[in-house]
């Protein structure tokens, strides 16, 4: 299949889901090309950036497990070629 690169954002508003967040991005590590969390303290959120290179499917199974988490938002993009 082909690869595409794209990006995930992701804004986690429930910080018990921090820990689930991290071990399905490691999960999907091999997809992930860099990440840069900022937390922002006086909302109590985690907000993520990640470039990712997959295929559709790839992307789109990380970013969805990502959203059903408790208090976890995303928005995945991919560049079309």
């Amino acid at each position: 299949m082909k690869k595409s690169i794209g990006t995930i954002s992701i804004v986690v508003e429930n910080p018990a889901s921090v820990p689930s967040v991290n071990k399905h991005l490691s999960d999907f590590n091999e997809s992930i090309l860099g990440r840069i969390g900022i937390p922002h303290r006086p909302e109590h959120l985690a907000i993520n950036a990640i470039i990712v290179e997959g295929t559709n499917d790839q992307v789109g199974s990380l970013a969805g497990k990502l959203g059903m988490l408790d208090g976890v938002k995303t928005k995945s993009m991919i560049l079309k070629k």
